[in-house]
């Protein structure tokens, strides 16, 4: 079974099937912070989401490009400042540090592009001067440029793409300024917001527009589609940006291109904590650093944040964060039990995963993601294992094919388990598909020389080319380095025979 996602434009649970005519390209975006204060465990439910979407992908063969954009200015962003008394780019720079170190904390891979809108003015320009140019965007009376729902609308495209929209009870035609309207109304937007004292030193000249700043929602757009195409697979967000934050994204690009925007919608269902809806005023409110604070590690954040479907309402919470520890725990003893049955004198190339048990795993995320079933089989597995070893009929070669199995599935997961002074399964594979899951452990690195590790990597693809000869001509260096290469069942191992 091939991945299959909920399409929001759709509504559906659909196959993924890139543009790409190849089908190995993805343009995967998603929505990034607003840099006016540290991110929120809402937040990164979020963040956490896209980076398992990404590593998912890369597993199942695709080649990424993950673009996840930096918002830094806006309407609180330009109040802070002019509070603070300091520069946009002073202000917001100290946040996006902080944002970018908790993601270093939680293990998200870093996106490939995290453009920043400031650095986007001229492509936000010649967007906003796309859509007047067509029609669909005017120069109100203070100045600032706005985009017309109306106009939109009788050039026979649909807004309300993303949900179902009433205007015969909705607040048409209205006009708004600020970056966030209310959901009831559907309301012609700001592209460019006309400089007023209150803005200071946060403006930008246009000879076109005049002096001002970027809306919010034309900032994606022209990023998402600089970086990724006018149009291009994936875009992810939390739900509460379906509507207007994305819906404007839709009909700002494609009425600029006239092209389809993006080809499948994901969004992450709200986060509860506590059983409440987050807020300062009730105490819930958590910040990363706040929870480490108490003892928790990003790990342990991670694996919570990892256990419930992604489209579902999640309630977080602190005790649910010591039942993770305690999960947590549950695996890392059970690789450290396996270490202790795989032979310490020698190092074994391409310990296969147990492909029956990564493709439960993945018919699991197969089915939009349902992490909820892969960690129900990834315990029973556990389970399993645990029971072979207390009744010492595990064998060294099956040891090394558990831990080969489990680093490939952590490739997903990112759990990154704290065993690495075992160099032996610190030099496992670290590969993002199952076919890609090969290479050296070694019980260390002073036994076999770097060199003779490097040969065993190309013999390696030697004998999957089908080149032998080759092979054999390896085999007889890496002999000569005093190296033993010995062709298993389930796999090669390596030896130094000089000890």
């Amino acid at each position: 079974m091939g991945l299959k996602l909920f399409n929001t434009l759709s509504r559906t649970v659909q196959d993924f099937v890139p543009l790409d005519p190849s089908g190995k390209q993805v343009g995967l975006y998603c929505c990034g912070p607003t840099v006016y204060d540290y991110a929120h465990i809402g937040n990164w439910r979020t963040f956490v989401f896209a980076d398992l979407v990404r590593r998912y992908l890369g597993f199942k063969g695709f080649k990424v490009t993950h673009v996840m954009n930096i918002t830094d200015v806006e309407d609180k962003i330009i109040q802070r400042v002019r509070e603070k008394g300091v520069s946009l780019s002073d202000y917001t720079s100290a946040y996006e540090k902080a944002f970018l170190l908790d993601l270093q904390t939680l293990n998200c891979l870093l996106p490939d592009q995290t453009p920043r809108a400031t650095e986007f003015i001229p492509d936000i320009i010649s967007l906003i001067e796309k859509l007047m140019q067509r029609g669909l965007a005017y120069k109100a009376a203070d100045g600032s440029v706005y985009f017309s729902i109306e106009k939109y609308r009788a050039s026979g495209r649909t807004y309300g793409q993303l949900l179902k929209l009433n205007f015969d009870e909705m607040r048409v035609g209205e006009r708004v300024k600020s970056d966030e309207y209310a959901k009831e109304s559907v309301a012609d937007f700001a592209l460019w917001k006309a400089r007023v004292p209150e803005d200071g030193d946060v403006f930008w000249k246009s000879e076109s527009l005049g002096e001002g700043r970027p809306g919010w929602h034309i900032e994606c757009s022209a990023m998402s589609m600089k970086m990724l195409g006018e149009s291009f697979d994936l875009h992810l967000g939390g739900e509460d940006l379906i509507f207007p934050h994305h819906e404007d994204e839709i009909a700002q690009s494609e009425g600029a291109t006239g092209r389809p925007f993006v080809k499948h919608w994901l969004h992450g269902a709200h986060l509860l904590v506590e059983g409440k809806k987050m807020s300062k005023s009730l105490g819930n409110f958590h910040t990363l650093p706040g929870l480490t604070a108490k003892g928790f590690t990003g790990r342990e954040i991670r694996y919570l944040l990892l256990t419930a479907h992604y489209r579902e309402t999640f309630n977080f919470t602190l005790e649910g964060l010591l039942g993770a520890r305690t999960a947590l725990a549950r695996i890392e003893e059970c690789l450290k039990r396996l270490l202790e049955h795989w032979d310490d004198t020698v190092g074994t190339i391409a310990p296969a995963p147990d492909m029956t048990l990564v493709g439960q795993v993945e018919a699991a995320f197969d089915d939009d993601l349902n992490v909820s079933k892969a960690w129900g089989v990834i315990f029973e597995w556990i389970r399993d294992l645990n029971r072979s070893m207390a009744r010492n009929s595990i064998s060294q070669d099956q040891a090394a094919i558990a831990i080969g199995t489990w680093k490939a599935l952590d490739s997903v997961f990112g759990l990154n388990l704290n065993l690495k002074t075992d160099k032996r399964i610190a030099l496992l594979p670290q590969g993002t598909a199952p076919m890609m899951a090969s290479g050296i452990g070694i019980s260390g690195e002073s036994e076999v020389p770097d060199e003779a590790r490097s040969l065993a990597w190309e013999r390696l693809e030697a004998k999957k080319a089908k080149n032998f000869k080759l092979a054999d001509e390896l085999r007889d260096r890496i002999k000569s380095m005093g190296v033993l290469i010995e062709d298993t069942p389930v796999g090669s191992k390596l030896k130094n025979i000089q000890r």
